[in-house]
């Protein structure tokens, strides 16, 4: 049954990456493009991240992924607020 939940978080997190990768080239602007990487990313990270934690059994590996997703948020989240101001800043738009 665990095999099964992980299957299926992994695959629908796998989806959502693609979902994403899908924005990204079919939208029309900048942000409407950032706006559709960073969520569907992010969700499809989290999604892959417990698809994978219910397959390990040593509570350092655990640690070790869930770290890495959430220094990926941060990532993310501090990148897309660049791309976001600068694209406003070459607009000539105030904040």
């Amino acid at each position: 049954m665990i095999d099964l939940l992980s299957a299926v978080l992994i695959i629908v997190g796998l989806f959502f990456y693609f979902a994403g990768t899908v924005g990204l080239l079919r939208l029309p602007d900048t942000l409407c493009r950032l706006h559709a990487v960073t969520k569907a990313d992010n969700l499809g990270l989290g999604l892959l991240v417990f698809g994978l934690l219910l397959q390990l059994n040593d509570p350092f590996s655990m640690l070790k992924l869930l770290l890495i997703w959430v220094l990926v948020l941060g990532a993310s989240a501090a990148g897309g607020q660049l791309i976001a101001r600068h694209v406003q800043h070459e607009r000539g738009e105030s904040r």
